[in-house]
């Protein structure tokens, strides 16, 4: 191992090579990152499927899927913040991203978003074999309880709203979507793409079209100055709190970025601000990558969609070499996101947003039938109706997270 790493450091052969293949890796992770409601795991699977006639040493196109789906962590902040529409590891999010795009804090929310990812990146490394150690030594015990701990989380989100009508909506909310999750999670129907799988509708749905419905009549204002109102201190502890939350996400089945997120978002000193949301999910969402590859040495299970792409072209686990490329990849999705993210937000902010709202929701029932079929379409339209509850009830939409926590809570039972 050492010499692997001993090898990229001194052959400038092997290096430019590896850095094409990561570049490579991170340009298609930069694609699918602004493709509204394109789902991480779908574009993993995806890439699955091609990776192993790819030419090229399996090391090399291991290290350019890990650099897609790290890159993908980054930007899939921005069109989750500019329009309203996230996969499903920024659906909690997605909100309150958009909320500070439209007061004219999009720079900010951009910046926020990037700085929570590349500091869990920073904190995931260093912290991942002792994490590691810790999680699988308390995994049977936090799998035992799993529904205990799903229900705890799912009362005090129900709580935290400011009044019993809220709080009457959010369990409502949740009920709907859990229901609908139920439903629909476990259905495998007949679809154009192999890749495809429920979430795309369910998540497209729940948060991606009530925004768009809604603005309709509105618009983008333009964007303010990017300082970031937020501590540094905070910043730093809630990126760090997403970064521990996304080891669990990378060694327990089932448990998404979003779910937690949310429980991140629930014993944040401050409690869950718009710009709390968006450190903790990013770094929940980019750390879950690097952890899910330790996830794959330790227990050899692929806990991610990029990990099963990864294991699919059986590419050697040269972890010197692995994370050399991840934090490559952080450095570039970083700065990606701020430049590409806010020229995102200029064109969307010149455009006429009816047209914007019109294509994005064309292109959400369009990716609902690519990865689910005729079913994916009828979710799609039935995860938009329960998906305006909140909204017309004046409750967060957090409470539709039920749609995963639910099914995952019962599963436990």
């Amino acid at each position: 191992m050492a010499q692997a790493f001993l090898e990229v450091t001194v052959n400038p052969t092997f290096t430019a090579a590896l850095l094409c293949w990561i570049v490579g890796g991170a340009a298609l992770g930069s694609v699918s990152g602004l493709i509204p409601g394109l789902h991480a795991n779908n574009f993993a699977l995806l890439l699955a499927g091609v990776a192993p006639s790819v030419p090229g040493p399996t090391l090399f196109v291991g290290c350019a899927m890990l650099s897609a789906g790290v890159v993908h962590t980054f930007l899939n902040a921005v069109p989750a913040m500019a329009l309203g529409v996230p996969d499903a590891e920024m659906a909690v999010t997605a909100l309150p991203g958009h909320q500070l795009v439209l007061d004219g804090r999009g720079f900010e929310a951009i910046r926020l978003s990037a700085v929570g990812s590349l500091l869990a990146v920073l904190v995931a490394i260093p912290l991942a074999i002792p994490v590691t150690v810790a999680v699988t030594a308390v995994y049977p015990q936090l799998r035992a309880n799993l529904s205990i701990l799903l229900a705890v989380i799912v009362i005090a989100l129900v709580l935290s709203e400011s009044t019993w009508r809220r709080r009457f909506a959010g369990l409502l909310s949740f009920s709907l979507a859990a229901t609908l999750g139920w439903a629909t999670l476990d259905l495998s129907p007949d679809a154009p793409l192999e890749a495809g799988g429920m979430l795309a509708p369910l998540f497209a749905g729940l948060f991606g079209a009530p925004v768009l419905i809604d603005a309709v009549r509105g618009g983008v204002p333009p964007q303010r100055e990017a300082v970031l109102r937020m501590s540094r201190p905070l910043i730093l502890m809630t990126a760090v709190a997403g970064a521990l939350a996304g080891a669990v996400v990378g060694y327990l089945p089932g448990i998404s970025a979003a779910i937690a997120a949310v429980a991140v978002l629930v014993v944040l000193p401050g409690g869950a601000t718009a710009r709390s949301y968006i450190v903790a999910t990013s770094g929940v969402d980019t750390a879950n990558t690097i952890f899910a590859l330790f996830a794959l040495v330790a227990i050899g299970q692929p806990r991610s969609g990029v990990m099963v792409a990864f294991q699919r072209v059986d590419a050697p686990l040269e972890l010197p070499i692995l994370l050399s490329g991840v934090v490559l990849a952080g450095v570039i999705g970083f700065a990606l996101v701020i430049v590409v993210g806010d020229a995102y937000l200029e064109l969307v902010g010149r455009l006429e947003y009816w047209r914007i709202s019109a294509a994005v929701l064309s292109l959400l029932v369009c990716l609902a039938f690519v990865f689910a079929g005729p079913v994916g379409v009828l979710t799609f339209g039935v995860a938009t109706v329960v998906g305006l509850v909140p909204v017309r009830l004046q409750a967060r939409r957090v409470h539709l997270m039920g749609v995963l926590i639910g099914p995952l809570a019962l599963a436990g039972l």
